[in-house]
């Protein structure tokens, strides 16, 4: 017999082999990843059972083995109508649960006939201005036995009084409804920005939501914690744990605060994670945020064991999906889905091929959902609890997810809590700060994107997209608002929403009173108006982190070159080159935006951020204003083929048409030429390297850059 191999012996034979290469690997949440993980490693941790505290294996014993996870697609597109009949055939193909995707115009508490909307009705999502719309969304679904899930946190208060009321007129009382409203606020005011008030009153509607549906509603999950939007933002892993952990512990504080023992609400408080592609890492995620929380509840002195689970619905990721060889994007989906699945998650929604630059077709979302299906049933995933409970790479990992996490709960607490850490802007920065770091590494070349910066195609293939008639959709909820306002009794709607307002400047419950406005059929912007009377309406303007580009092409030939290039244009203007960044419509996702604005900030541009949600009149007033050579207007919820137009076309009727402007962000390949034709100077589409823009705006601005050399080509080989 030979002696058992030592870990010793492992390091030298791989060290021959490598020919000394180093084998670590350095993640973006800062660790370093060994190339082996043994026991050694593991040796004082215990993840315990399934089933049994601190739930680090899965908060079921019997988990996938006694049931699978719910397969539940988040989709809404135009109008009601076409939404309902989308989930009829979704649900008659094996999907399990609905999850609902509003219009912008609908998340910001906004009537379709809204000047400000224009470019926002039914593009991301469905538009629901009345009971009407909500009746019509789920016509020929038994709101009695449908588990409904509701993505919703600006409007959350007529959004989900809407709900309630068209299961009443369904005949479906409040206490039959099954499902779960996100109703998160804080990650707003750090990620998604689909807010509508300040921070407190926000604090106030969550508490009155989950009071109101603890006394009214036992089978509905008054909200869903998301670490989604702030991995999509580009925070850590470590980050989106910590932050989403920290968002959960204040609600329940401040539910507690009002009076209401906490487990009588906590067991329907639910997660929502994003799943990206770092696969052990993910799935390390979910099982270290069960963990985190049992904690948590533990110390907030919850006794029910139910009260100290974390259970999740979980989503795979929007940001890794690609434009190039967009067939890619059902192997990450796939990969995706495993890690969810593995990570014990309790529901899932996987994203269709096309959603890097538009909404789903039937033909994508069915492939989407077959990958769960396939998952299911083909796999085996589901017939062992935890298969890779006490690897010893797992394990490490989750218990260092654990351990970086709880020394940031630790700072957050230090502060005060999540809501006063969030009025710091320090979460906001440190996402900010992370996704420019990730997307100087893709740039770079040191992150590889399989056919975007390594492996390209010289020609992409053209797919099918589903394209919104976003005016056609506009007039038709114009006309439904207008037959519902001229047949309900105005004079009890306009009193309904006085004692709304009167609830929000006193003691009464917001959810409790709107639900008597919608009964009364006031409409969406008219409740959400009702509150903003004693609350206000909150805004913000980014401030994109500065020097991440400039630290990591210290000595980078062509960021060289570009920087030279901003330097001979600011000598021959005298000044800076100056660019604006443009959020117009009503889509807060600015993580492109301050990618972009950071970047060329550190390449030497003077850049000039404006304020989220700008019309394209405000967008034009500011470029002129502030005297800039260009603008880039960021988009990525469809609003693209209205919004930039508009703009153009203002700055042609104030005389300067010598502005440039340019479009970034999700743009479908097939509008490049209607975008071209009306102006648009330059398009870049997700995978576009962000150096490379640079280059591109200095010889819109007439200097003339050399094209990208072979280091570009090199670094991604």
């Amino acid at each position: 017999m030979t002696d058992k191999p030592t870990v010793s012996d492992w390091e030298a034979l791989a060290d021959k082999e490598s020919k000394g290469r180093d084998l670590t690997w350095d993640t973006p949440e800062g660790f370093t990843i060994k190339p082996l993980y043994t026991a050694e490693d593991t040796a004082d941790l215990d993840p315990g059972l399934p089933g049994f505290a601190p739930f680090t294996r899965g908060v079921k014993a019997s988990m996938y083995a006694g049931r699978p996870w719910t397969i539940r697609q988040y989709a809404g597109f135009s109008t009601a109508e076409e939404s309902n009949a989308f989930y009829r055939r979704n649900l008659a193909a094996g999907q399990k649960g609905l999850s609902v995707a509003f219009d912008l115009a609908t998340h910001r508490g906004y009537d379709s006939d809204h000047p400000r909307v224009v470019g926002d009705v039914g593009k991301a999502g469905v538009a629901i201005d009345t009971v009407a719309d909500m009746e019509i969304l789920f016509d020929q679904i038994p709101l009695d036995s449908m588990s409904v899930s509701m993505t919703m946190n600006g409007a959350v208060i007529p959004v989900l009084a809407f709900y309630i009321v068209a299961g009443e007129r369904q005949g479906v009382s409040a206490e039959q409804l099954s499902g779960t409203i996100q109703n998160d606020i804080l990650k707003e005011f750090m990620v998604r920005n689909t807010y509508i008030y300040p921070p407190e009153p926000s604090m106030r509607i969550v508490s009155d939501i989950i009071a109101y549906t603890s006394a009214n509603m036992p089978k509905f999950n008054s909200i869903s914690i998301s670490g989604y939007h702030m991995h999509e933002a580009g925070a850590t892993a470590v980050q989106e744990l910590a932050f989403t952990i920290a968002d959960g512990k204040e609600y329940a504080e401040r539910a507690m605060a009002t009076g209401l023992d906490i487990d009588a609400f906590a067991g329907r408080l639910s997660f929502f994670f994003g799943i990206g592609m770092n696969f052990f890492m993910e799935i390390a995620k979910l099982r270290a945020a069960r963990t985190l929380w049992w904690k948590v509840m533990d110390g907030l002195g919850a006794k029910s064991e139910r009260s100290k689970m974390l259970r999740t619905h979980c989503q795979t990721s929007g940001v890794s999906l690609q434009e190039q060889d967009p067939y890619n994007n059902v192997i990450r989906t796939t990969i995706e889905a495993m890690a969810a699945t593995l990570g014990g998650t309790q529901s899932l929604h996987t994203n269709a091929l096309d959603e890097a630059i538009a909404l789903p077709t039937d033909f994508s979302a069915r492939i989407a959902r077959n990958t769960q299906l396939v998952l299911q049933e083909e796999s085996g995933i589901t017939n062992v609890v935890d298969p890779l409970g006490g690897s010893y790479y797992i394990e490490a990992l989750t218990a260092k997810l654990v351990e970086e996490a709880e020394v940031m709960l630790e700072q957050i607490e230090a502060e005060g809590g999540m809501t006063a850490y969030v009025a710091t802007g320090k979460p906001k920065a440190a996402i900010e700060r992370a996704a420019a770091e990730k997307q100087t590494s893709v740039d770079k070349g040191e992150t590889v994107i399989v056919g975007v910066n390594k492996y390209r195609r010289d020609v992409e293939d053209e797919i099918d997209t589903l394209d919104i008639d976003n005016h056609k959709v506009r007039q038709g909820q114009i006309a439904r608002l207008k037959r519902v306002r001229d047949e309900r009794d105005e004079a009890a709607c306009q009193a309904a929403l006085e004692e709304l307002t009167k609830g929000g400047a006193g003691g009464g419950n917001v959810l409790e009173l709107a639900v008597k406005a919608a009964r009364h059929d006031a409409t969406l912007g008219e409740i959400s108006s009702a509150m903003e009377e004693v609350f206000g309406r909150h805004d913000a303007t980014p401030k994109p982190v500065s020097g991440v580009y400039k630290s990591a092409y210290e000595f980078d030939h062509r960021w060289q070159q570009v920087t030279d290039g901003v330097e001979a244009v600011e000598r021959r203007l005298g000044r800076k080159p100056r660019i604006m960044v443009a959020k117009m419509g009503q889509d807060g996702h600015d993580r492109g935006a301050n990618v972009i604005a950071s970047a060329f900030a550190d390449m030497g541009f003077e850049v000039v951020s404006g304020p989220l949600f700008q019309t394209p009149k405000e967008a034009m007033a500011m470029a002129l204003e502030n005297g800039v050579d260009a603008i880039g207007a960021s988009s990525l919820a469809a609003g693209h083929k209205t919004l930039i137009p508009e703009l153009i076309d203002l700055l042609r009727e104030a005389g300067r048409s010598d502005i440039k402007v340019v479009a970034g962000g999700v743009i479908p390949p097939q509008d490049y030429d209607f975008l071209r034709e009306a102006g648009v100077q330059g398009i870049y589409g997700p995978g576009s390297n962000v150096v490379e823009c640079g280059a591109d705006m200095l010889r819109l601005l007439g200097h003339n850059m050399p094209p990208a050399g072979d280091e570009l080509d090199e670094a991604a080989e």
